[in-house]
């Protein structure tokens, strides 16, 4: 009897076992997606010392500008990133060089970003100490260590470091030296020349970016698209150094480039553009010292034999610290065995300064390269520059035409009969 309810159940315990095995996940399986990106790790390193009570920022404090930049900061944040703050000179208000230079601490740790939290942390600083860049720099690298993602630090100060002999920008170079990848981007609030250079060169020594800061919205809209940045593991810039000539002109694939130019100056970088491609490319020069008042940027792109295919110029007034141009150049679609289209990409600057303005190192290029999907009928785009309408256009002006010959032809009808009459 035993065995008899044994052997009946079996092809139950069987089917269940299939079953409990279905059900389990499949950590396994070769036929799993692709596992999740790492997640991006970022640190904003605040400035809290007391030099930023002064009130020059759109009428208030520069501590002030930077809470209420911090706010919107945080409230946008992308789904994912790890994010932290750390201070310098929050904390010592006395004088003793040796204590203020060890001021630094972590705001809010790098992890899951509770909003409310650290926005509670940000409100209670006020204005106290000392500049410890070397320091507070060294201590956000060892912040962030670890992991796969992306790394970056976001330092926002209003002066140069007040700690010799520890130079930040040695610090900065030490870092790019371990190889782990970690990126610094540095904005300066009202800086002086010294405090540009010092930022612009902790900046290039990681291949992060420099910008001067006179605005709180102009720090916040930065500040954001830096932290949204980490997510891209594309859009971390490269170093480059552009060419006098074209045929001399490093070859560019696409991505993200910065670059010094000097005022003035003509610069060329080549990119290769297949047959079904369209070339976006952009260009920004910031000014990051005192500028004279009126100047611009050209961006072109010409063939190796200097002939232009498209350009785009655009100019500013001295109300902002950066100017922009943008082409793009689709090339149609052709046999296998076409070649790719050498493009020159000249990238030109009208600025100038005050006799008292240093011209080195050159202005901060940023240049972005992207090639996508040629659209399927490249004279939509490179026609004359009208678009998907120029049929249209033209048809209207055939037809605008064709009636005015009618309309004269009857005019002329018209007045002989009456003089006939």
């Amino acid at each position: 009897m035993i065995i008899h309810k044994l052997l009946t159940a079996a092809p139950v315990c069987g089917l269940l076992a299939v079953l409990a095995c279905a059900a389990l996940p499949a950590t396994a399986s070769a036929d799993d997606g692709p596992s999740p990106a790492p997640a991006p790790k970022v640190e904003l390193v605040l400035d809290v010392s007391g030099s930023m009570r002064a009130r020059d920022i759109d009428g208030e404090s520069r501590m002030s500008a930077a809470k209420q930049a911090f706010d919107d900061v945080l409230d946008s944040v992308p789904q994912g990133v790890q994010l932290g703050i750390r201070t310098l000179g929050a904390d010592y208000p006395g004088n003793d060089r040796k204590t203020g230079c060890k001021d630094t601490r972590q705001l809010y740790p790098i992890g899951p970003l509770d909003r409310t939290e650290a926005k509670t942390a940000v409100a209670t600083l006020q204005p106290t100490g000392w500049t410890p860049i070397g320091p507070a720099l060294l201590a956000a690298a060892d912040d962030i260590k670890g992991g796969d993602g992306t790394r970056r630090l976001v330092l926002i100060t209003d002066g140069e470091d007040t700690c010799p002999p520890l130079n930040p920008c040695d610090v900065a170079r030490d870092i790019a030296a371990k190889g782990i990848h970690l990126v610094i981007d540095t904005l300066g609030l009202i800086p002086d020349s010294t405090t540009r250079n010092q930022l612009s060169c902790i900046a290039e020594a990681t291949g992060g970016t420099y910008t001067t800061v006179q605005h709180r919205q102009q720090l916040t809209t930065k500040v954001k698209q830096l932290v949204d940045r980490s997510t891209d593991t594309t859009a971390t810039p490269v170093a480059t150094q552009g060419a006098a000539s074209c045929t001399q002109a490093p070859l560019l694939t696409a991505g993200l480039y910065t670059d010094r130019e000097t005022f003035s100056e003509n610069r060329y970088y080549r990119v290769a553009v297949k047959p079904g491609q369209e070339l976006r490319a952009s260009a920004t020069i910031a000014d990051d010292r005192a500028v004279n008042p009126g100047y611009g940027i050209l961006l072109r792109g010409v063939t190796l034999h200097g002939r232009e295919i498209v350009r785009d110029d655009e100019g500013g007034s001295g109300r902002t610290d950066a100017v922009s141009a943008g082409i793009r150049y689709p090339k149609p679609d052709a046999d296998d065995d076409t070649p790719a289209e050498t493009v020159c990409l000249q990238i030109s600057n009208s600025f100038s300064a005050p006799p008292s303005v240093k011209t080195t190192p050159g202005l901060p290029v940023e240049l972005a390269i992207d090639l996508v999907h040629a659209p399927d009928q490249p004279s939509d785009v490179a026609f004359l520059g009208l678009g998907r309408g120029w049929w249209l256009l033209g048809l209207l002006t055939v037809t605008g035409a064709v009636a005015g010959l009618l309309t004269g032809w009857a005019a002329r009808w018209r007045l002989n009969s009456g003089r006939n009459v």
